[in-house]
């Protein structure tokens, strides 16, 4: 009979070698993936982004680039003025521009009663209107010194020479005027206080003719008080 110790042992021993393969020392650990020491290391570890970029890399949008707001509604215009602009002041040259200095007597009208048109243009119920003359005056606008020494006088006679100032009551003030080469346009202030009837053309002729004569116009418009002068005085 064959032994079998041989067998025996050798089935031992495979026992223990593999027994010692079960409790022996630990296997080293394997080495990370790349990808794996990307995943666990700190987040302290990486670059914080900076305020131009984005997550990505990509560079973020800058305030320039953003939608623009809706445009506004601009205001209204403001509304225009409606009322009528005022008439020129007093110092204002009746021509255009700035007139020079000059000095030359002031032609003043008043009126020839009942004279018929002899020593002048016939004027109200068959008078004159007649031209007189002021010593030297020194000024700029020949209209303004002539019709404001016209309505400071407040006599009725003119001296000796039998004529007639219809305006010695009135309050009348200049205000101003213009000149566009062949109308003279005045504006007046105050208050007419005339003595009848006929005194309406012969205050008219005063005043249109004095304005006419200072400006070197072919004609004479007048407003009182913003009023056609012609209005003022009708009688309607």
């Amino acid at each position: 009979m064959k032994p079998i110790r041989p067998a025996l042992g050798a089935a031992a021993l495979a026992a223990v070698l593999t027994l010692a393969a079960c409790f022996g020392p630990p296997s080293p650990a394997p080495s990370p993936s790349p990808s794996t020491t990307a995943s666990s290391a700190p987040a302290s570890t990486s670059p914080p982004a900076s305020a131009g970029t984005t997550a990505s890399g990509t560079p973020a949008p800058s305030p320039s680039s953003a939608s623009p707001p809706a445009p506004t509604t601009p205001p209204a215009a403001p509304p225009q003025p409606t009322t009528a602009p005022a008439p020129p002041s007093s110092s204002a040259p009746a021509g255009e521009g700035q007139l020079p200095e000059q000095t030359a007597p002031l032609t003043l009208y008043y009126i020839a009663i009942e004279d018929g048109g002899v020593s002048g243009p016939k004027v109200g119920c068959g008078d004159s209107a007649v031209a007189t003359y002021t010593e030297p005056v020194t000024f700029r606008d020949q209209v303004g010194p002539s019709l404001t020494r016209l309505f400071a006088n407040r006599s009725r006679e003119i001296g000796e020479s039998g004529l007639v100032n219809v305006l010695y009551q009135s309050t009348l003030k200049y205000l101003g005027g213009s000149f566009d080469g062949t109308t003279i346009t005045v504006y007046l202030s105050g208050s007419f206080f005339l003595g009848g009837v006929c005194d309406i053309p012969r205050a008219e002729a005063q005043i249109n003719l004095t304005a006419i004569a200072a400006a070197g116009a072919k004609r004479a418009e007048v407003f009182v008080n913003g009023r056609p002068m012609a209005d003022v005085l009708s009688l309607k």
